[in-house]
């Protein structure tokens, strides 16, 4: 995720193997370099990978705090004396964007509580952010969730425990944890997504920046996994966060650009200058001509499934769902739907599942029709389940916060206002919950009875160094609102961070 094989390989590191595998041979004309979380596993191979050293020297880096008591065992298997130093270099997360992290973890939770290894694993990878972006910070969290209090308090004792490794030089306005729940707004993972990465996540999945397009008809056999990667594709950073209109405009003018770039084919390699000229321009074709094969192909595959599954219509209805509040057009537009039979299983599912979780406590609720109508498709008795499931997760009777109501009457000019703007947006009316909790907190608004500070401290100032962490996961929508507050709050910084990042589907 972070670096590329040939960015490794420039620095001269020319063989990849894992601990674990099992057949490595000894090569004693190689120093080795391991990078390793600092699990118990990974001590217990690394002490028999010491006692049997394959390579003549070890520099080993654990990606978080390793305690002594596993420091003394490596020390002690090390008879050969071949480990040359052992550094902590905090990287126990998921760099996903320049403002993104996630600790790819699914399922932290068991019902309203924390499974306790995901809660273990949780604080380190949270305290490691901190370690290596050099915050020691004040925490607040969401009083609603006991998880988010949990953890909370797991990250304050790590940092009290190691104090040393915390003390940072002071700024003016110290830095500020936001630790929140997922289940406060179920419906934002829930909605289809119209910006480049956001979709691509949506429609086709981003596993560590790698997209799997062997469904693709017709694929071939190079372009069936592409890394899709901001650090090294500059197309992909320049559009990750604009429409999809915008990016097949893009895609035509990149295209364009390739065709001018083109080497002629005829060309005449008649001097020596004219082969150097050829073979220095190469390498930047040919890298040019992946990006536009790549490109072409996931915007296309992402029109084809927009069409096949009938998605515009479809977000429509979402959108309506979760911004408006006119329940008998929402009813009809959700049945008008499952009555087509080109609206996929999951589409169907996703559409009663926000049906649910915006009226579940109406008094004409259609949600009983809504569950037959999803059996009457034909459709697995498991939706039907995870609709009951989601308003479990993520109803009324669990969020803290009013996820609907907007708050005041400016609130419902901007929304009337934004519906004036023009019909593009009609698929992009939602806001996620997020930004308009970040807008509080940037205001110095945001309020303390439901956001306390854990510990007597209170900040006096408005934040300017924000981390945001989501107990059960962030999305690429909430993702493009933090890129979009710190693009128009300048002198605040705003890091999203997630148990995982998800789509409808996880």
């Amino acid at each position: 995720v972070v670096y590329t094989q040939s960015e490794i390989l420039q620095r001269e590191v020319y063989l990849f193997e894992r601990l674990d595998s099992p057949n490595r041979e000894p090569m004693k004309h190689l120093k080795a370099i391991c990078f390793l979380r600092p699990t118990k596993e990974n001590v217990e191979l690394l002490v028999q990978e010491l006692r049997r050293p394959k390579y003549s020297v070890y520099f080993i880096y654990f990606s978080n705090v390793i305690s002594k008591s596993d420091v003394k065992a490596l020390a002690e298997a090390d008879e050969q004396e071949v480990v040359a130093e052992v550094q902590e270099f905090y990287g126990d997360y998921i760099a996903v964007n320049p403002h993104v992290f996630s600790l790819n973890l699914l399922g932290c939770c068991r019902g309203r509580s924390w499974d306790p290894a995901q809660l273990t694993r949780t604080t380190q990878g949270l305290t490691a952010l901190l370690l290596s972006l050099k915050k020691c910070p004040m925490i607040r969290y969401q009083l609603s969730s006991e998880p988010a209090k949990r953890l909370a308090e797991c990250v304050k004792q790590v940092i009290t425990k190691e104090y040393e490794l915390f003390d940072f030089r002071r700024t003016e306005v110290p830095p500020l944890l936001l630790i929140l729940d997922r289940s406060d707004d179920a419906i934002t993972p829930l909605l289809n997504q119209w910006t480049y990465q956001a979709m691509v996540h949506e429609l086709l999945g981003i596993n560590n920046n790698r997209i799997d397009l062997s469904r693709v008809p017709g694929i071939s056999k190079d372009l069936r996994e592409v890394v899709l990667s901001a650090e090294n594709d500059e197309f992909y950073a320049n559009n990750m966060y604009l429409n999809f209109a915008e990016i097949g405009t893009n895609i035509k003018n990149l295209m364009e650009d390739f065709q001018r770039r083109k080497p002629k084919e005829q060309q005449k390699l008649e001097s020596i200058a004219d082969m150097k000229a050829f073979v220095e321009n190469y390498p930047q074709f040919k890298k040019m001509s992946g990006t536009v094969s790549k490109h072409v192909t996931v915007v296309g595959e992402l029109s084809r499934l927009v069409a096949e599954r009938n998605l515009l219509e479809v977000s429509e209805v979402e959108q309506e769902l979760a911004c408006q509040s006119d329940h008998s057009s929402a009813l009809q537009s959700v049945r008008r739907l499952l009555q087509s039979p080109r609206l996929a299983e999951l589409d169907a599912a996703r559409l009663v599942m926000l049906y649910a979780l915006r009226y579940e406590r109406h008094g004409s609720s259609g949600l009983p029709a809504l569950l037959e109508e999803l059996r009457g498709r034909g459709g697995s008795d498991r939706y039907r389940k995870l609709v009951s499931a989601v308003v479990e997760y993520g109803g009324k009777r669990v969020r803290g916060s009013d996820l609907f109501s907007p708050k005041d009457a400016v609130a419902i000019t901007k929304q009337f206002l934004k519906g004036l703007k023009g019909i593009e947006n009609v698929y992009t009316q939602h806001q996620p919950l997020l930004q308009e909790t970040l807008d509080q907190l940037i205001k110095g608004k945001l309020k303390d009875s439901q956001y306390p500070y854990l510990g007597p401290n209170t900040l006096r100032d408005r934040p300017q160094d924000i981390i945001v962490f989501l107990i059960g996961g962030a999305t690429y929508e909430e993702a493009l609102a933090v890129f979009n507050l710190n693009r128009s709050n300048p002198g605040v910084r705003i890091v999203l961070g997630g148990t995982t990042i998800h789509n409808t589907r996880r």
